[in-house]
């Protein structure tokens, strides 16, 4: 099997994920709830499944809501990337009690891998060196754009582009991302999003 659309293959959700991970702010259900409908939207995310352990017609769909993210853990549907054609993808969210909201969109590499054969083995080996920025900045500019959907429709503090991102904060930047760069960044500044992608 190489359909990176079928949830059912196991191959598919392997090799980690690349992701969009956004800072919305402060824990707040209204908030996160509109960033995760813009989110859906601005990715163009086809159906809402609470399992990946079914096909999508073998389940019912749930609806793009911070309850079916607390009921599930994560929601899956499909993602057109600009690499090639449609590929499986999650989102969840993670929240402190007395914390921030994050929410992250999420792409296998597993899927990936089939939809565009350059990924190869990233982020192992001589894939995982800057050459990989050949397909890295068309995927990492489409997420960039759904990041700045996201933030004029709901608003966010910061937002990491790249393979399992290290979160850190808004407030650990102050306003400064490094000069070396494995992850995109997005930080709000005078009403838009600036986007700084990695280099590494």
């Amino acid at each position: 099997m190489r359909d990176p659309m079928l949830f059912t293959d196991p191959e598919n959700w392997t090799g980690g994920f690349y992701e969009l991970s956004l800072e919305i702010g402060d824990r707040d259900d209204e908030r996160l709830q509109g960033a995760l409908t813009a989110l859906w939207r601005a990715a163009g995310i086809t159906g809402c499944s609470g399992s990946r352990d079914r096909e999508p017609a073998d389940q019912d769909a749930v609806p793009v809501t911070v309850a079916s993210l607390e009921e599930f853990g994560h929601l899956h549907g499909t993602a057109r990337t600009p690499l090639s054609g449609p590929v499986v993808c999650g989102c969840f969210s993670t929240r402190f009690d007395d914390g921030e909201d994050w929410l992250t969109l999420y792409l296998p590499l597993g899927a990936l891998a089939k939809a565009d054969r350059r990924i190869g083995a990233f982020p192992f080996g001589s894939d995982g060196a800057t050459r990989s920025l050949a397909w890295r900045a068309a995927l990492d500019t489409w997420l960039a754009g759904v990041a700045d959907e996201v933030f004029r429709q709901a608003g966010f503090r910061l937002g990491l582009i790249g393979f399992e991102v290290d979160h850190v904060t808004a407030a650990d930047l102050g306003g400064v991302v490094p000069d070396e760069r494995w992850d995109g960044y997005l930080l709000p500044a005078g009403g838009h999003v600036r986007y700084t992608p990695a280099n590494r």
